[in-house]
């Protein structure tokens, strides 16, 4: 990603030009992932890039006539040297270019290969018909979910990017915001069981998706209303520390929604600290759930 600037970290408008996207600048470089302007997100105003390198001028050429010569000559003179210097950096830039066998966006941007599943074109929510709700798809950067399924959910939906390709366990580390309907282990007793039901959901995925041993700290333990729907947030801080890890912590929150079916959605929401700065998705996308 080109731009650099000496403006200080934060959210700026998206320098790639997607409209109503902001991305984050550390002070040295540009996010993989892009977020929806909103709540929770601060926009700067735009960095300053840095100037642009111009080409040294070529050394003065005296282009003076001998005596007699035609006046129109000098003209043709300096127009085929102007001519030449164009075509000599025309054919540099052309030999340097790297070759990506993609197209030309691909190649303007430098970007590689996709590192999962995209969503369709005009995609703006994910809809998951098997849980019951759906939610804000989170933008470039973000994709299908398609990685393996989960204990505590009877299938999986949602998205997601990868933190680290190759953890101590062997597989990747992500940063995801996935849903289902609750699976038939956590014997879901109805709205009034939603928050001793989320507390056995959070027991789960800490033992299941996250280094050991580690320490976790509540953040927003509370009964929610969704699009009318009651529902349970359970929003909490994991820290460790173990070798191998690029994070050394994570914010996640847990969502249980009652959605009128034998099994409430549930909507899990994780992000690295290596990401912190996407920690205001969460409420985002809690705002922005609606019930099917």
């Amino acid at each position: 990603m080109t731009g650099q600037s000496s403006a200080p970290p934060g959210w700026y408008p998206d320098p790639d030009g997607a409209p109503g996207m902001v991305r984050w600048w550390d002070g040295a470089g540009w996010s993989d992932v892009t977020a929806p302007a909103g709540p929770g997100v601060a926009v700067q105003a735009p960095p300053v890039r840095a100037p642009t390198v111009t080409a040294p001028e070529p050394p003065a050429v005296d282009v003076r006539p001998d005596p007699g010569t035609p006046p129109r000559r000098t003209a043709w003179v300096v127009g085929l040297s102007v001519l030449g210097l164009v075509l000599v950096v025309l054919i540099g830039f052309l030999v340097g270019r790297p070759s990506t066998g993609g197209d030309d966006e691909t190649a303007l941007s430098g970007s590689s290969a996709p590192a999962g599943p995209t969503f369709p074109p005009g995609t703006v929510r994910i809809v998951d018909e098997a849980a019951g709700i759906a939610y804000p798809w989170l933008g470039e950067g973000w994709y299908e979910y398609d990685l393996s399924e989960v204990v505590e959910t009877a299938s999986v939906a949602g998205q997601f990017f990868v933190t680290q390709e190759v953890t101590p366990d062997g597989g990747p580390f992500i940063a995801q915001c996935t849903s289902g309907p609750l699976s038939p282990l956590f014997g879901y007793a109805g709205p009034g069981s939603l928050r001793p039901t989320v507390a056995e959901v959070a027991d789960s995925v800490r033992v299941n998706y996250y280094p050991a041993p580690n320490e976790r700290r509540v953040l927003r333990d509370e009964s929610r209303v969704i699009d009318g729907a009651p529902a349970h947030l359970l929003e909490f801080d994991l820290t460790w520390d173990v070798g191998g890890y690029e994070a050394t912590g994570e914010r996640a929150a847990l969502l249980l929604v009652d959605v009128g079916r034998p099994a409430p959605a549930l909507l899990y929401i994780s992000i690295p600290n290596t990401h912190a700065e996407l920690y205001g998705v969460i409420d985002r996308v809690v705002e922005g759930v609606e019930v099917l």
